[in-house]
């Protein structure tokens, strides 16, 4: 077996438990392929057991898994490198709230078990891509979460012309819409009053940003469906965002979502499906009164 260890790598709190993470590892006599920024943290790397990757193009059909140890925002970073590859995602959460990095750096020796062992499950999470006349986001116009649009810093409102499958759904005068994939509706989406959408739901949810006209909603729409934009503002310019990654974009441009043609698969341990999350990260279900 072989497993690639991804981090953002300036985090010092890393150092312990990487450290024991890949003593783990080798323990079961699994290769471990860890990203360049992490090679400071490791005292022993000249293990024959133990060797480096850069970029994405370094990861392999090889590669069994890869470990994202962070939050969140580390394994949208993983998606870039894992693509079409089909590796399957292991979030270790060092972050903060951790929808997607589920499993506590408290439990690295089960993670490492549940792998051995093969005690896990994985889930199909679907991605939303980008078409537009003009390249963005390079070789990875993709991501998890979602697709956005805004206006840039303090410019005025901007208006965001919406179609489905070509035909006209709204005039959204807002700072800016979301385009979220089931995964992505408990991030940004949810912050800005969007439904919660369970993973397996087939969905994409539109939701505006701070929109001028009160009766504008959230809507679910199919994932099957694409979605176009015509945007005007008073500005030349606007942002396009994947995820955490962004672009500042003509106002000319043209441009269309739809699902991605392949898929993302996270790893999860057996106990910690999505009602578990919601429970765990939201609260649901606690009375919080005494």
């Amino acid at each position: 077996m072989k497993v690639a260890i991804y981090s953002r790598g300036n985090d010092q709190d890393l150092k312990g438990e990487l450290e024991e993470l890949v003593s783990k590892l080798i323990h079961h006599n699994i290769q471990v392929l860890l990203h360049y920024s992490l090679s400071r943290f490791i005292h022993n790397n000249t293990s024959e057991l133990i060797s480096f990757f850069s970029g994405e193009k370094e990861l392999n059909s090889t590669v069994d898994f890869l470990i994202s140890l962070g939050g969140d925002g580390t394994i949208l970073d993983t998606i870039t490198l894992v693509r079409d590859k089909n590796i399957p995602i292991i979030g270790i959460n060092y972050g903060r709230l951790g929808f997607l990095a589920s499993i506590s750096k408290n439990e690295l020796g089960l993670a490492v078990d549940a792998l051995v062992n093969s005690r896990y499950v994985i889930d199909k999470r679907v991605l939303i891509h980008l078409d537009a006349n003009v390249e963005l986001f390079g070789d990875a116009p993709f991501g998890l979460n979602e697709f956005s649009i805004h206006k840039r810093d303090i410019s005025p409102m901007i208006k965001i012309n919406t179609y489905l499958n070509g035909e006209f759904l709204n005039t959204y005068w807002c700072d800016g819409l979301i385009v979220a994939t089931p995964t992505g509706s408990t991030g940004y989406n949810m912050s800005c009053n969007g439904p919660i959408v369970f993973p397996e739901a087939g969905s994409f949810v539109i939701t505006p940003v701070a929109p001028h006209n009160l009766n504008v909603r959230p809507i679910v729409i199919p994932d099957s469906y694409i979605i176009s934009f015509e945007v005007e503002s008073r500005s030349d310019e606007y942002i396009c965002a994947m995820d955490a990654r962004r672009e500042i974009v003509h106002k000319d441009v043209q441009l269309a979502v739809k699902k991605e043609r392949f898929s993302i698969s996270l790893v999860r341990l057996n106990e910690n499906n999505f009602l578990s999350t919601l429970h765990t990260k939201l609260t649901w279900g606690l009375d919080k009164r005494n």
